[in-house]
């Protein structure tokens, strides 16, 4: 019992903080699970003060994250269980190639390079910051119909407004950009991994069926490049939206993830 992990964290993805796990936090704490949310660096205050404020998201880079990242987990007395959402779980998948996490767990993941998948949805989903080039050096927020449709189209308007509300913030444009850029360059880039890397912890990924901007395929896809023989698994919830950290039903989706990533532990 005492190599079963204590610690669980948390990883946000973009267009939000770590607020939007807030009700994971409480959920797992119940269950006895010291558990840490880290955010991007320069975004430590709450969702309020950065939309004030977006300016630190216009230089922010994936490798200054995962750096962070990186820094918080090296600092645990145990390998944690690593879950991310979106952007989120290409840096988990990052972190558990580099050595880092006793399982992992990834919900409606943005793709780690070389996933070359892009269906209309998610073009559609992205368009705001991909349709101007100097959206590189921008911070990109969502208007509430953006939002909607990326986020929370499985919602009622009026639970999608308040979460807008509560979660929303701009993304990294530049991120985004050096991450469609990636897949064109020679060498590995930012968000690069070892598809056949043996030694690196159990992977799951949890896909909502009715997810727009990282739609099943993309799960799919990114899920099939590992090629190695370390344990890598697919689940999808019928119904689910991007959101799906707090969408209607949530519960059960935390409790698979977490049942999982125990269960597949080392």
């Amino acid at each position: 019992m005492s190599d079963t992990p204590d610690t669980i964290v948390l990883i946000h993805g973009f267009w939000v903080t770590p607020r939007s796990w807030e009700h994971w936090v409480t959920h797992y704490q119940d269950r006895g699970f010291r558990v840490l949310t880290p955010t991007y660096p320069g975004l430590e205050g709450e969702v309020e003060a950065i939309n004030a404020d977006p300016s630190p998201l216009e230089t922010l880079t994936a490798p200054q994250i995962i750096a962070h990242l990186s820094t918080v987990v090296e600092q645990l007395p145990t390998p944690p269980i690593l879950m991310g959402h979106s952007a989120g779980g290409a840096f988990t998948q990052v972190l558990l190639d580099r050595g880092y996490g006793a399982s992992a767990v990834v919900l409606n993941s943005a793709p780690t390079e070389g996933v070359t998948v892009t269906p209309f949805s998610q073009l559609r989903s992205t368009f705001p910051v991909l349709r101007n080039p100097a959206n590189r050096h921008r911070a990109v927020g969502f208007t509430f119909e953006q939002w909607n449709y990326a986020f929370t189209n499985t919602f009622d308007e009026q639970t999608a407004r308040a979460l807008y509300e509560r979660y929303a913030i701009p993304a990294a444009g530049g991120i985004l950009w050096d991450g469609v850029l990636a897949n064109l360059l020679p060498g590995p880039q930012d968000i690069a991994v070892d598809y056949h890397n043996d030694q690196r912890a159990p992977l799951l990924f949890i896909s909502g069926s009715e997810d727009h901007i990282m739609p099943p395929s993309v799960q799919r896809a990114n899920a099939a490049h590992y090629k190695g023989d370390t344990i890598t698994e697919v689940e999808l919830f019928e119904g689910y939206a991007h959101l799906l950290p707090a969408q209607q039903g949530w519960e059960r989706i935390a409790d698979v993830a977490l049942d999982w990533a125990l269960r597949h532990a080392r």
